[in-house]
């Protein structure tokens, strides 16, 4: 018994370690009090520069890990984001390691920020792939990817995820519609409970992203 208590501290220390969120860079600190936190253009003029956040080690939860990293960016008053890419030794940079890597932290006003209208992003789930349709094209988001679509005025866009169980939605086009972002999320059976008895079945779903986080998968996710 007591080794395995030994074994299960070591293992949740371990499992600790292997999900660090630090802030590794802090130049200065911006006093506001901004809720928002988007990705920017790195060569944005009038972004100012206030640090970097460290992600050390790999998990699925990107909701949990990117809370840590927006608690970590809210301490030196950031409000926006770029993925700081490494320089590899032979030059250029080495492709993203979802193990470790950097956000570099910026301060921009608000009325700065663009917006991109009209476009609609598709999220696969962080760990299985999804079946899709759009406009009754089949499509196969492979776990942590994403792909757009421009939504053209005139045109009607459904997407499904399933015939009998499955959720549908539809956008359009409409004048400045700031861009949408969704998450396609698989079929799964959950556990019961008093107030639902018996199996749980989820089926695929269609889930509305928050814009800041959103746009942290865009970092974290392979667009195709």
């Amino acid at each position: 018994m007591k080794n395995f208590i030994i074994i299960l501290f070591v293992g949740l220390m371990n499992f600790a370690a292997a999900q660090n969120v630090i802030l590794s860079k802090v130049a200065k600190v911006h006093d506001n009090k901004d809720k928002i936190f988007y990705r920017i253009n790195p060569e944005h003029s009038e972004a100012e520069y206030l640090g970097e956040v460290e992600v050390q080690g790999f998990s699925e939860d990107d909701a949990e890990i990117f809370l840590r990293v927006y608690a970590k960016a809210k301490e030196i008053g950031a409000n926006a984001f770029v993925y700081a890419p490494v320089q590899a030794i032979e030059g250029g940079f080495l492709p993203f390691d979802p193990w470790n890597y950097k956000l570099a932290l910026y301060y921009l006003p608000s009325h700065l920020f663009s917006e991109e209208n009209n476009m609609l992003y598709l999220f696969a789930p962080s760990n299985k792939k999804q079946k899709m349709t759009l406009n009754e094209k089949s499509i196969i988001l492979h776990p942590r990817t994403f792909t757009k679509q421009v939504l053209q005025p005139g045109n009607i866009y459904t997407i499904s995820t399933g015939k009998l169980l499955g959720s549908s939605a539809k956008f359009s086009a409409q004048d400045s519609q700031p861009a949408q972002y969704i998450q396609i999320l698989p079929f799964r059976i959950g556990s019961n409970s008093p107030e639902n008895p018996g199996i749980n079945i989820k089926t695929g779903d269609i889930q509305l992203l928050e814009k800041s986080y959103a746009q942290f998968l865009t970092v974290i996710y392979k667009e195709f």
